[in-house]
């Protein structure tokens, strides 16, 4: 395009070149041979100078030739994925190549099409997966001993604000950052004054989500400062990836769980001179996903003896594990911090008008996906508690407590 219109700039000069040499003639026979000399030297001039000028202008358009660099995210992240990604085409993650009785699906032109009708929708997960991926690599590089834990989830969760360019419902963070403590397995996120402060012994369990248009990347990663403990982050590691090379269209769930325990319970860990057997916590699972639906009603267990449901075409999944040294089970405690709007709940009549209030809010900024007391009161929210605990016992709101 450039060099087009270099030339057509050319052509103009052309053009008034030949204008002017008819000129000349005009003036040799009414003015005579001075007029006529002088003229040619004046026309000569604008000559020189016209050349010159599209001279610059052939440099400028060599500079402009020049491809300009990608963007390169900052450190820390501020710049949107969909800057970073102008084609907005996101990167693919780990692809896992249909095997046994599936393999016939990447020879069928049929299915082959419908795969392609997909990639919408795989588009918008990737780029969620995208912004999870650069927030976690970025929180992981800033993890220390020492840091108050109100601070990390507030740093974690404006990360995520930027770089997938929050807009309501259409994209933003899925849940609260859970950032549960050593015996604690999930769903914990500090509340508002809360002074706790993550130290080299701890074990972290950091669990966040995000999501483009409902489609809900959910993903989580073990923190442990202290390496007597690496044996156990490699058994949940390691069990994970199992469980995701295991999973697929028509798998059963209890095979997938069958094969996530058999690798779980493969290792041990010494701590303080005693050895401890690593466990599967039977009584929590991955689960099925759907749009801005955490858990969509599939249940995938990490123990054998699940059920014999199936995984069907189209489905997403989470594949979850949870490691332990102890009984290998929990049970719920300690004070709530996540809320869920009930994905099925009809109109139920509210009396209070602080309850009306506040399930508008909800209804607003979150519909059916999780959100925490941090969250209310970001929004101005105060003096919540009461309301909330009426949309709770209404079955509005379920409170999803600690693990």
């Amino acid at each position: 395009m450039a060099t087009g219109i270099v030339n057509n700039e050319v052509r103009v000069g052309e053009n008034e070149e030949s204008e002017t040499s008819n000129g000349i003639e005009k003036l040799e026979i009414s003015n005579g041979n001075d007029e006529v000399s002088e003229n040619s030297s004046s026309m000569q001039r604008d000559e020189d100078e016209g050349t010159a000028e599209v001279a610059k202008k052939k440099k400028k358009k060599n500079k402009s030739k020049k491809k300009k660099e990608p963007l390169k995210q900052t450190d820390p992240p501020s710049i949107p994925i969909v800057e970073l990604f102008p084609s907005r085409e996101f990167p693919e993650g780990e692809i896992q190549q249909y095997k046994d009785d599936n393999l016939w699906r990447t020879t069928s032109e049929e299915k082959r099409e419908l795969e392609r009708l997909e990639r919408p929708k795989y588009n918008a997960v990737r780029q969620a997966a995208e912004v999870h991926r650069q927030v976690r690599k970025y929180i992981k590089s800033i993890l220390k001993p020492g840091l108050l834990m109100t601070d990390l989830c507030e740093t974690l969760e404006n990360t995520v604000r930027k770089l997938i360019s929050e807009n309501g419902l259409q994209a933003g963070i899925a849940f609260p950052t859970g950032c549960s403590l050593n015996w604690v397995a999930a769903h914990w996120t500090p509340n508002s004054g809360d002074k706790t402060v993550l130290q080299y012994d701890d074990v972290m369990k950091l669990d966040f989500g995000t999501q483009i248009d409902g489609f809900i990347v959910d993903c989580a990663f073990t923190v442990a400062f202290n390496p007597i403990y690496d044996p156990l982050l490699e058994a949940s590691r390691e069990a994970t990836n199992t469980g995701i090379k295991e999973a697929g269209i028509d798998v059963r769930l209890c095979d997938v769980g069958a094969a996530i325990q058999e690798v779980m319970e493969s290792y041990e860990v010494e701590i303080n001179g005693k050895v401890f057997q690593v466990k599967s916590i039977r009584n929590l699972n991955g689960h099925s996903i759907g749009p801005y639906q955490i858990h969509a009603g599939k249940s995938v267990p990490i123990v054998k003896g699940g059920e014999q449901t199936k995984m069907e075409e189209g489905e997403f999944f989470a594949i979850e594990t949870f490691a332990s040294t102890g009984k290998g089970y929990v049970r719920e405690d300690l004070e709530c911090s996540h809320y869920m709007k009930n994905f099925d709940v009809g109109h139920i009549p509210l009396r209070l008008p602080r309850a009306k209030q506040l399930l508008a809010t909800i209804n607003k900024n979150f519909s059916t996906l999780a959100f925490c007391r941090r969250y209310l009161d970001r929004l101005g929210e105060t003096k919540y508690l009461m309301a909330l605990k009426n949309l709770c016992d209404a079955g509005i709101v379920q409170a999803i407590v600690q693990l």
